[in-house]
């Protein structure tokens, strides 16, 4: 860790300091005295084990199945917008691309887990994110910052893992449909349970279907792929779980989610033809958790991930796919309250970057963390060790201190390094593939400030992650003299601090959201694109007897759609307003709607594509509660 990343570091503490002041002017003195009165939220993403929120040193947001069920959100990119130090674009409608940013940083440098299984496309280097269903998902962790130590490339900006639906107690059936604007329409069924007695055996298993005339993905600015016909999309998803304990503390399951997405768009490259891109993302695990011994627990776990696209500009399709076949072992060794961690991973992955064109590469891992619980004080360290086959070895690191003030105050600090792998693309892409592509590194430092009594809490925190060997298009190619190519020239810094509050008070929920951010190209000292330099949320609920009602107001500033920041393509800032409501029919039917963009505000996420306008979507459900 450098010493100017530690002081950049130390210069936060004045503005969290002031930051602290005003929560601490603003909680009502009755709060202070007051224990917890809500269950603290249990994370697994920030840790690979289960920690309490309370424990936890990385800055983290959780969405649980009750935020999204209240939502009445149908798109996973939709819930995302609204989330703290989260930037979102999309080209179009549901069912077209688009990607998701953390604190600033590029979408590459997201790492998306679906039940600890990295998805993502080796070719492209993102998950496909369209085609990821919110019907599948039980939950949500966001953590904030690198997390390079444990999940290894690429988690830069920080790591989303969703956890699906999984099975317990009782079997029970759920059902949900409703229909919207732009002929939208969504059906969700499954089952959940598990049995009783010695080897209790967990199941859940649900499907979903998507349809959507949808509207024009384009606009006149995009030139010459313009076309004002409505592009549609339709969905099809299925997951599931399985897990029988054998005996005590002896477990294996199984898991798997599947989607198919089929989305029209725009492009000049069609004739006569109507575009469309079909999408499929697949995830399989299974594995085995055995307690070794009373304080030694092992998981070992064998994981597929499948993304493939197959683009029609005519009748033949353009296909290019990918797979990642994962081998991990962890190992949670129990020292007392502390906790130490060892990890090793086999990584193979595949790409068909066209029909005559195959490529593969190998990484091993070798992780060791250490998390410590003592008394008032909280700790992690970690390192680890990435060997790749094609671009070589890596080293990262992290170090990271907490100290509960009091019961509801906590102070937390880190330093970290990350690094983003060339993708398929950067290595191989015809007439940009560069084989001395090096991968991008990142060194953080962040400190933060917390407040949490069980009905106000609060929190602050400042970060600065330097960013060097950015990889950008180059042009003419320094290789070659000529022509594009993808090339190390870069260097950014990402920095900011992300504010949020919340508080309860009789029947109302009132929760806000800050990010003042500076996502910055040093090299060009230019503003990285389509990131604006702040954005934020407010949130109010209400609930009464069967009723519970709220509204979302969303913002976010102005941004440019290039790395140059032209004028042309500066993308002006928007406020969103959302309400949503549900109502209980009896315990286990419920009636739910919402209304996107209630005033109808025409916004841009991405030059010369459109975005949903006012919009509302109605239905009902049978046994999510």
């Amino acid at each position: 860790m450098t010493s100017s990343a530690l002081r950049h570091a130390a210069t936060a503490l004045r503005p969290l300091a002031i930051a602290a002041g005003i929560a601490a002017a603003f909680t009502p003195a009755s709060h202070a005295q007051t224990s917890t009165q809500s269950l603290e939220p249990v994370i697994v993403t920030a840790a690979r084990t289960a920690q309490k929120a309370g424990d936890v040193i990385a800055d983290h947001v959780v969405i649980t199945s009750e935020d999204i069920a209240q939502s009445g959100q149908t798109s996973l990119i939709d819930l995302l917008q609204t989330q703290r130090s989260v930037e979102i674009t999309r080209n179009g409608g549901a069912g077209n691309s688009a990607t998701v940013a953390i604190r600033g940083g590029t979408s590459k440098q997201t790492l998306l887990l679906i039940d600890g299984v990295r998805s993502f496309s080796s070719t492209s280097g993102e998950p496909t994110w369209s085609a990821i269903p919110l019907s599948q998902i039980d939950h949500i962790e966001i953590v904030l910052g690198p997390m390079a130590v444990l999940y290894g490339a690429d988690a830069v900006g920080g790591v989303i893992q969703i956890f699906t639906k999984k099975g317990d107690g009782k079997p029970h059936p759920t059902f949900s449909a409703g229909a919207g604007s732009y002929g939208e329409e969504v059906l969700t069924a499954g089952v959940y349970g598990s049995t009783q007695g010695d080897h209790v055996l967990r199941y859940a298993f649900n499907a979903s279907r998507e349809e959507s005339r949808g509207f024009s993905s384009t606009n006149k600015l995009v030139g010459k792929s313009f076309d004002p016909d409505d592009d549609g999309y339709s969905k099809r998803s299925a997951s599931g779980s399985l897990s029988m304990e054998l005996a005590k503390g002896q477990e294996i399951g199984a898991s798997f989610l599947s989607s198919r997405n089929d989305g029209e768009y725009d492009t000049s490259l069609a004739k006569n033809y109507n575009p469309h891109l079909i999408s499929e993302v697949d995830v399989y695990s299974v594995y085995t958790r055995n307690r070794i011994t009373d304080n030694w627990t092992s998981l070992f776990q064998v994981s597929r991930n499948e993304d493939k696209s197959r683009t029609y500009t005519s009748p033949k399709a353009s296909v290019i796919e990918s797979q990642q076949d994962r081998y991990t072992w962890q190992n949670d060794i129990a020292l007392g309250t502390d906790l130490l961690q060892i990890v090793a991973e086999h990584l193979h992955e595949e790409a068909a970057l066209s029909a005559d064109e195959n490529q593969d590469r190998d990484t091993d891992s070798l992780a060791v963390a250490y998390q410590m619980k003592r008394g008032n004080h909280i700790g992690s360290a970690g390192i680890r060790y990435d060997d790749n086959s094609i671009y070589g070895s890596q080293v990262t690191g992290s170090l990271g201190y907490g100290y509960h003030l009091t019961q509801a105050w906590r102070v937390n600090g880190s330093v970290g390094t990350s690094f983003r792998a060339p993708t398929f693309n950067d290595l191989y892409y015809p007439g940009y593939g560069n084989l001395d592509a090096k991968p991008e590194k990142g060194k953080n430092a962040e400190i933060g400030i917390y407040y949490d009594d069980g009905r106000t809490d609060f929190s602050a925190v400042y970060y600065r992650n330097h960013l060097t060997d950015m990889l950008v298009t180059v042009k003419p190619c320094p290789i070659t003299g000529a022509g594009n190519c993808y090339y190390n020239v870069e260097d950014a810094v990402l920095s900011g601090l992300s504010l949020a509050a919340g508080t309860r008070f009789g029947n109302f929920a009132l929760h806000g959201t800050l990010d003042l951010q500076d996502p910055r190209n040093e090299t060009n000292d230019t503003l990285l694109a389509r990131r604006a330099r702040s954005h934020g949320s407010i949130s109010l609920d209400y609930a009464s007897g069967a009723w519970t009602v709220g509204s979302d107001v969303f913002f976010s500033g102005y941004r440019y759609d290039d790395d140059k920041n032209t004028e042309k393509k500066r993308l002006g800032g928007y406020t969103l307003l959302n309400l949503h409501a549900t109502y209980d029919l009896t315990d286990n039917w419920q009636l739910f709607g919402r209304w996107n963009n209630v005033t109808n505000k025409d916004y841009t996420l991405a030059y010369g594509y459109e975005t949903p306008g006012s919009n509302v979507f109605v239905g009902v459900r049978y046994g999510f509660q």
